[in-house]
Order: structure tokens, then C-alpha cells, then sequence
């Protein structure tokens, strides 16, 4: 009977902070949609009541005249080029950090590492002469490799934990069967580590969707979805429903793949944590 009434306690006890948590997660959500399905005049007369007369004209105007179309076709563009990459360079640094033996293959990792401790903005003097030195400015495949230089050390990190939870011997098994090492990875390590890349794949997909930073320094032109909401915020005043129509736009299609691959999402973060 005690433990029953500690239990009930200690539900009772986390669910007002837990319920608060979750209210200041929807709340700005459900205030975005209500403001950007009133025109400016409702807005200004009643901001944080619900809408009487609803309206999709921001969204087309988002869309169309604020080309955030256009911004669309360049995040789908880069974000889908800069997840490839990254599967591709964290699968086979993962398998050589985890399966290979070579001098220097600890140091290596630890630098890996220690890059992940770097805050973006400590190196965005270097990293934008760099890219002018390259010639990359507003120029797509310069965010791409950007992102790809950006999110790296993580996407390794993942891969290697990974690849080091599997058992040794299927490298060993497979050797002694002739294949050299980039059978072993395309045909044993690759297929087993689909579950790892799938979570990755996903969250890197929301890591370059979502930056604005690194988008707004080098496409300057050719914006990314991200810059080109942020755009519509005005320097004096600003369209408040179209800037939340702007930002629903955006949301959607990361809100559409974190609720259909969460629990995909959440077992991947674990992975390689327990070895065996």
C-alpha cells in the first residue's frame, strides 16, 4: 500500500512540471497556425484570440511572392546532397575507426572528437575566407560541403559506436573467405549497419533543414527555405501572419519526419552504447 501510494506521489508530482514542458512545446505551435490563418488587421485587433474568419492567403503569398517555393527547391536540393555525402564518408570512416587496426587510429578518433567541442561561430571568420578562397559562395555545392565539413565528426561518431557494438569476427569470417576490406564493408559491415544509417540519415536531414546560420553565409542569392523565412521578418515592422505562415510552411515537412520516424530516431541515438 505505501509503495502504491509513492508511486501515485511521485506521478502526481512530475506530471505538473511534465504537463507545463509540454504546454510551452505546443503553445507557440498552436499560436503560429492561429496567427498565420488571420489577415493583418485581425491580428492587429485581436493577436492571441482565435481567428473568426480564416484565411489561407498567407500561405499563398509565402509561397508564391515571397519564393519561398523556389527556397524549398534549394533546401531539398542541398539537404538531400549533404545527407548523401555524410552516410557515405561516416560508413567508411565509421568501419576503418572500428574494424581497422593502424598507428595513429586513436589520435585520429580523439580529434574527431574534440572537433565536436567547437562552436560553429568560433570559426566563421576562417571558414568564410575559405570559401571565397574556393569559390564556393552562393553556389549549392558550397553548402554542401559545408554541411558535410560541419556535421562530419558527429555523423563518424555515430557510425563508430555502431560498428564497434558487432562482433569482430564477421571481419575475420569474412576475410578468411577471400574478400578484401571493401567487400567486407559493402557486403557485411554496410548491410548490418542500415538501421544506424537510416537514424542518422534522419538526423542529419534535420540538422541541415533547419540551420540558418551556415545557409545565410554562403547562399546569398539562391536562399535556403530557413534564410528566405527569415527574410519576411521586415526591419521596422513585420507581417506577422505571413512571417507564421512562412515558419508553418518550413515546419511542416521536419514535424512530418520526426513524428514518423521518432522511435527510429530515439534507438538510434543508443546505438553502440552497450558493446555485445
Amino acid at each position: 500500500m505505501a509503495a502504491q501510494v509513492s508511486e501515485k506521489t511521485v506521478f502526481r508530482v512530475a506530471f505538473v512540471p511534465m504537463a507545463l514542458l509540454a504546454l510551452s512545446t505546443v503553445y507557440p505551435i498552436v499560436f503560429a497556425l492561429n496567427a498565420a490563418l488571420k489577415t493583418r488587421r485581425d491580428y492587429v485587433l485581436n493577436r492571441f484570440g482565435l481567428t473568426e474568419e480564416f484565411t489561407l492567403q498567407n500561405f499563398i503569398q509565402a509561397w508564391s511572392q515571397a519564393k519561398l517555393g523556389d527556397y524549398f527547391v534549394t533546401s531539398v536540393v542541398v539537404t538531400a546532397g549533404a545527407v548523401a555525402c555524410l552516410l557515405l564518408l561516416a560508413s567508411l570512416a565509421g568501419f576503418g575507426f572500428a574494424v581497422l587496426r593502424f598507428r595513429g587510429r586513436r589520435i585520429l578518433f580523439y580529434l574527431l572528437l574534440a572537433a565536436l567541442m567547437i562552436p560553429v561561430q568560433v570559426i566563421l571568420v576562417p571558414f568564410y575566407q575559405t570559401m571565397i578562397a574556393l569559390d564556393l559562395v552562393n553556389r549549392r555545392i558550397g553548402l554542401i560541403i559545408a554541411y558535410t565539413a560541419f556535421f562530419t565528426p558527429f555523423s563518424v561518431y555515430l557510425m563508430t559506436a555502431f560498428y564497434a557494438s558487432l562482433p569482430r569476427s564477421l571481419a575475420e569470417a569474412a576475410a578468411m573467405d577471400g574478400a578484401n576490406l571493401w567487400q567486407i564493408w559493402r557486403m557485411v559491415f554496410l548491410p548490418m549497419g542500415k538501421p544506424a544509417l537510416f537514424t542518422l540519415g534522419i538526423l542529419n536531414t534535420l540538422y541541415c533543414w533547419n540551420d540558418l546560420l551556415i545557409a545565410l553565409l554562403v547562399l546569398q542569392k539562391d536562399r535556403t527555405l530557413m534564410v528566405g523565412v527569415a527574410s519576411l521578418r521586415g526591419e521596422y515592422t513585420t507581417n506577422v501572419p505571413l512571417l507564421a505562415a512562412g515558419v508553418i510552411l518550413a515546419a511542416v515537412p521536419v514535424i512530418a519526419v520526426y513524428l514518423f520516424f521518432q522511435r527510429r530516431i530515439v534507438s538510434g541515438l543508443t546505438v553502440g552504447a552497450v558493446k555485445g
